[in-house]
């Protein structure tokens, strides 16, 4: 399995039977000399993801409360009125971007008059207005993330990977004469090639360690209850011969990341399949009915695929619009979509807010996870960009103006952190995006409808 050189190459992996598990970046991978510099230098990572039905705050009402966005500018903001408070203790990672418009989502001819949800998740990280059709015809953009992968997507085994929460249909025509497509994927290879978007954990588990090589394969493992590391055992064993104390510490704390999500996974199979009663009948058996649980589960699995660099792109699509999926732990019982249509009532507004707020609550984790993985000399969360928003702002409305956006992460010190960039009236979000792509090297001078890339290190966003 391994090369008797002095170092190992950052391609070694552990071959079993059935699995093969990458590893993460270990110092005996780091060849002495002149090459050791190229070998260690920081690759960037970026996570896009998207959250549907808007905010509160962009409401008349949640504007004046800030429900969303702080009221200040610049880096002494105040997050404890907004929906963003969970996010305080990042705040040094964090880049609010507010009052910036989604013009590609609006309905451009009458008879797209009504299909703002249908078409919203192809304009979120394209900033293209889609061609109405359901038929194979669809014409949209190519996404950030791929625009991204383009550049770094021959580095890794998988190019890109994409994720979602919610069920999709893929196939199809939808409502108000938008393909299904359009809906179920916010990932675009190109103008015409939306992505499919992965829901089950098991298969994103599978697809990262190449877990048996048919689904028989892969359904006689889960019956047996084995473990990847079960086959690769006698690998790790050997290759820990050839590590030093530090690299041995950083192998075992990343097998049991593994294990303990293989885990879980795991636990969430035998109770699916157990015959009580599940709140998603028609999920797969490797998917949690708990959300809070499933985000987790992708945002583990996603540190995971950073850290052993198997990919460095992932679009996580964390609703589907129209949803009405309740989150208990919000005190809220409205359905998320009818919630998202508070009719100004300043009282459903605010229970709005709360769902705004517990979503965003989820993402601390992710940020920790990151923040606590090394990456050479640095972590993960110091070389990552996430993305996070909505193409719609006041959902009760339909309109796509004050859109919420955040940034997290420095981008390999591209983009600083604790600020709030406040972008001119009329600023479109492309404008955002635009400058996300330039902090991660995407040499690109345009993208959707920009007009110019947003100064994501001025309060009040210039040149945008």
């Amino acid at each position: 399995m391994f090369l008797t050189q002095r170092h190992l190459p950052r391609r070694t992996v552990l071959k079993g039977f059935g699995a093969t598990l990458a590893l993460p970046l270990l110092e005996a991978m780091v060849p002495a000399g002149r090459a050791a510099a190229a070998a260690s230098a920081p690759k960037r990572r970026l996570v896009a993801m998207e959250m549907v039905h808007g905010c509160a705050g962009s409401t008349a009402f949640g504007l004046k409360k800030n429900l969303w966005s702080p009221a200040d500018a610049g880096s002494a903001f105040d997050l404890a009125p907004t929906s963003l408070s969970a996010l305080d203790a990042y705040r040094s990672y964090l880049t609010i971007v507010s009052n910036t418009d989604v013009h590609n989502a609006e309905a451009f001819t009458p008879p797209e008059i009504g299909g703002d949800h249908f078409r919203s998740a192809a304009v979120f990280l394209t900033q293209a207005h889609p061609h109405q059709t359901q038929g194979s015809d669809l014409q949209a953009g190519t996404s950030l993330d791929q625009q991204f992968a383009k550049k770094v997507g021959d580095e890794t085994p998988i190019p890109s990977m994409q994720l979602c929460i919610e069920n999709i249909d893929q196939a199809g025509g939808c409502f108000y004469g938008y393909s299904c497509a359009y809906t179920d994927s916010i990932s675009w290879a190109s103008p015409s090639e939306p992505l499919p978007m992965v829901r089950d954990p098991r298969a994103v588990f599978d697809q990262l360690f190449g877990v048996g090589a048919t689904a028989a394969a892969r359904a006689d493992r889960r019956r047996k209850d084995r473990s990847i590391l079960d086959w690769v055992s006698e690998s790790v064993a050997d290759l820990k011969t050839r590590l030093g104390a530090a690299d041995r510490a950083r192998l075992g704390a990343y097998l049991d990341d593994v294990r303990e999500i293989e885990r879980r996974i795991q636990k969430v199979e035998a109770f699916n399949a157990s015959g009580e009663a599940r709140e998603l009948p028609a999920a797969p058996i490797g998917v949690p009915d708990s959300y809070e649980e499933h985000v987790k589960l992708m945002f583990d699995l996603q540190a995971l695929a950073f850290a052993s660099d198997l990919t460095r792109v992932f679009a996580f699509k964390m609703s589907r619009d129209v949803s009405n999926r309740v989150f208990p732990e919000t005190g809220v019982t409205t359905g998320f979509h009818i919630a998202s249509h508070h009719n100004d009532r300043e009282d459903r507004i605010l229970d709005f807010a709360k769902i705004n707020k517990y979503h965003a609550s989820l993402l601390p984790y992710f940020l920790e996870k990151l923040k606590s993985t090394p990456d050479g000399d640095s972590n993960l969360l110091e070389q990552s960009l996430l993305v996070y928003g909505s193409p719609m702002g006041n959902p009760n409305v339909h309109n796509h103006k004050r859109c919420p956006l955040l940034l997290m992460g420095h981008a390999g010190g591209a983009i600083a952190g604790n600020l709030h960039v406040k972008a001119a009236d009329g600023t479109p979000m492309a404008n955002a995006m635009l400058a996300a792509l330039q902090a991660v090297g995407v040499e690109i001078d345009s993208f959707g409808d920009s007009t110019d890339a947003l100064d994501l290190a001025a309060p009040v966003g210039a040149r945008g």
